[in-house]
């Protein structure tokens, strides 16, 4: 039989319940102690806190105001054990239990930041974070690898920076785990299969001369992946240059200190990789002019060396001439000037200004054909460095389409992989009802095995 109106259970509102719990929670609890460790702290634009407190079995969320957070004397980070003074009570845009706290103080260091302590300084006394062993990154390598997940955003700000500063470098890479257990394995691997892209003697591509590991930012139980002893090592392995650039600037991991070089972020590590296309060719034009104003400044040279050369002809030959006419006048004085022998002198005289003559324009001849000739080079040269630059260029635009995975997926083929984002090759690796994604061309698609 229906129940009566009077004895049917009271219907709360969503609102009306949770003030309810909060209401009850202040009356039970507050204001409360707890200690733990600090996890995902994060500082709003507002001033205001927010971060989890964990332990090994049990985490709460954490909310601490500006008013508060202006008292504290240090900044807390992840890992850190702490003891907080609060109030417990419950968000209800969300429903979720939080504490909101009044005070801070350190208590320790976490487990995970104490684990990471005792490894950097292990390494450390080993001489894996020397700067003496740290590698100088070349300004033009013939090819990068990058070590990453597939659907990572990372990959896909490395792609674009470099697109955007050398599109001409063909990038390699590598498929690798960058989160949760069984990553920092997925990472070696992954490393391993680019170091033997660095031979020289490799038919399929250009030698990879510097390597990226990267991801995106996170808590240290997202990047502690990156912590792992094996992988340090291998890091510091490395056959050429390697750039970590692993979370947020502020983020700082074990293989931030092995690697060759540090990058605050996955974009700003692929900016380093290699110097911007615009500042090579800038280089080129600065070469290009500097070269035309050597060949000038050397035809400039030429020509006034040859003006003096007949400066210093033609100046010898009025001397000479006015010496030759100072004997003849002195024979013709003494011999009463006899016109037969004047004029023999005068032939004489001919003869040897035609002579003299033959001899300034001989080298002066030379030396124009010579001007003549440099000029023609000057030209040649001119015209032939900027096409053949430009050709090198199109060459390497046009390798570099050949490898890049789009072209192939424009092509109709598509990249699968499982949830965690590991490509499926084989069809021994698909199960009825797995879910499978599909990356096509231009976007992706997910899908599921039928029987």
């Amino acid at each position: 039989m229906p129940l009566n109106d009077d004895l049917k259970p009271r219907a709360w509102t969503v609102s009306a319940l949770c003030r309810a719990i909060a209401d009850t929670l202040d009356a039970q609890f507050n204001p409360v102690t707890v200690r733990g460790e600090i996890s995902g702290f994060s500082r709003a634009a507002s001033g205001h806190c927010y971060f989890s407190l964990k332990d090994d079995t049990g985490q709460i969320r954490c909310a601490m105001f500006r008013r508060a957070a202006s008292l504290m004397d240090f900044a807390p980070r992840d890992g850190e054990l702490v003891e907080v003074r609060g109030r417990l009570g419950v968000y209800e845009a969300r429903g979720d239990l939080q504490l909101i706290v009044e005070s801070m103080e350190r208590a320790g260091q976490g487990a995970l930041f104490e684990q990471f302590l005792r490894l950097k300084a292990k390494l450390e006394v080993e001489g894996l974070f020397d700067p003496a062993h740290k590698r100088a990154l070349p300004d033009q390598p013939r090819a990068i690898g990058v070590v990453t997940s597939l659907g990572a955003a990372a990959w896909h700000d490395v792609v674009t920076a470099l697109q955007r500063r050398v599109p001409h470098i063909p990038v390699l890479m590598a498929p690798a785990l960058v989160q949760g257990a069984g990553a920092a394995a997925t990472l070696a691997q992954a490393l391993q299969s680019i170091y033997a892209l660095t031979a020289e003697d490799n038919p399929l591509c250009p030698p990879v001369d510097v390597i990226l590991l990267v991801r995106g930012g996170g808590s240290m139980e997202d990047l502690w992946s990156f912590n792992d002893e094996n992988l340090a090592r291998l890091i510091a392995q490395s056959p050429v240059p390697l750039i970590c650039g692993v979370g947020h600037e502020t983020d700082f991991t074990i293989a931030d200190f092995v690697a060759d070089v540090r990058a605050p972020t996955p974009t700003a590590a692929a900016e380093m990789a290699a110097t911007d296309r615009s500042v090579g060719l800038e280089a080129l034009s600065v070469l290009e002019q500097r070269l035309g104003r050597g060949l000038l400044r050397q035809q400039d040279r030429q020509a006034q060396r040859l003006d003096a050369v007949a400066a210093r002809l033609g100046v010898g030959l009025v001397r000479q001439q006015e010496r030759q006419g100072q004997r003849l006048n002195a024979i013709a004085t003494r011999l009463g000037r006899p016109q037969a022998l004047l004029g023999q002198h005068r032939q004489w005289l001919d003869r040897l200004a035609h002579r003299l003559q033959a001899g300034v324009q001989s080298p002066l001849t030379d030396r124009a054909h010579q001007l003549e000739r440099l000029n023609d080079r000057l030209r040649f040269n001119l015209g032939q460095q900027v096409p053949q630059r430009a050709q090198r260029l199109e060459r390497a635009a046009l390798r570099l389409s050949s490898v890049d995975p789009r072209q192939v997926l424009e092509r109709g083929y598509a990249w699968l992989s499982d949830a965690h984002g590991q490509a499926l090759t084989h069809a021994a690796q698909f199960q009825p009802g797995q879910a499978v994604r599909a990356t096509l061309a231009d976007g992706e698609v997910p899908l599921k095995v039928q029987g």
